[in-house]
């Protein structure tokens, strides 16, 4: 049953994905049709998620968080950031990378099975520092894709190639803003993630949790210097999109690095 509620939830996930692909592909040349339709196919493929999630990873031992499961927890989160957003503000051309990534995940989620027990029911404070933690990595991450996004609309803009596609998205500096909302947000909580974790976990600097912290402190001082650098100095452009990309790249080897080097490599749960 899972299978097929899987395979209807990634095809819906790939539509809303056209969709919004073919939208902003005629943005330039007539009146692009409502986002509506995608983003309720993307809701509608994110509830399917949802329910697989509801079995797989949210057992009742616990948070079941092996990496594919993880995985997968994390691409419905993204999606369902980016269509909350969305609804309120112009980011729904993110969904273009996004709901495929969505896609990707819930189907190896499915094809590949894992099991890690990483909090009961009774360690609520734990389990709440793991969705939190979950949650930064995902406006995180919409701000990374943001930032790619940026960063070809500044190419195109400094070689005076302004049309195309380029019509269909906000102007540079609303684009500009939208990134430092996104890494704002995400920045607050990864710092609750961080305090949160010296309280509720025993030993945060342990052997197999040391690789993940050191690289999230980083993660945490990059986002943080590229938020004082915007307030002091107004960092933009292509300083604020190298130390965004930068920042993630710190916090994905600190999430889904150390997992894979742990799980998938050294086999150690």
């Amino acid at each position: 049953m899972n299978a097929v509620i899987g395979a209807l939830a990634a095809l819906l996930y790939l539509i809303a994905s056209g969709l919004l692909a073919i939208r902003l592909a005629h943005a330039s040349v007539t009146t692009a049709f409502s986002k509506g339709g995608p983003l309720a196919l993307g809701w509608g493929a994110a509830i399917l998620h949802a329910m697989i999630l509801a079995q797989t990873v949210f057992q009742p031992a616990g948070l079941n968080l092996g990496f594919f499961n993880a995985l997968s927890f994390t691409g419905w989160l993204i999606n369902v950031v980016l269509l909350a957003t969305a609804m309120v503000r112009p980011v729904e051309n993110l969904g273009i990378i996004v709901l495929p990534f969505g896609a990707l995940t819930l189907v190896l989620g499915l094809s590949f099975a894992t099991e890690r027990i990483v909090a009961d029911p009774e360690q609520w404070p734990l389990e709440l520092h793991i969705l939190i933690a979950i949650l930064a990595y995902s406006l995180l991450s919409l701000a990374a894709v943001q930032a790619v996004l940026l960063a070809i609309q500044d190419r195109r803009l400094r070689q005076r190639q302004p049309g195309g596609f380029l019509r269909g998205i906000p102007p540079l500096t609303t684009m500009e803003t939208l990134l430092f909302q996104m890494i704002g947000a995400g920045f607050i909580l990864l710092s609750i993630t961080l305090f949160s974790g010296l309280l509720f976990i025993k030993d945060i600097f342990a052997q197999h949790l040391v690789h993940k912290t050191v690289l999230s402190f980083i993660a945490w001082g990059v986002f943080g210097i590229l938020l004082w650098g915007r307030w002091r100095f107004g960092w933009r452009g292509r300083t604020a999109i190298r130390w965004t990309l930068s920042g993630f790249a710190f916090l994905m080897l600190a999430y889904f690095g150390s997992k894979l080097v742990l799980e998938l490599i050294l086999q150690r749960y």
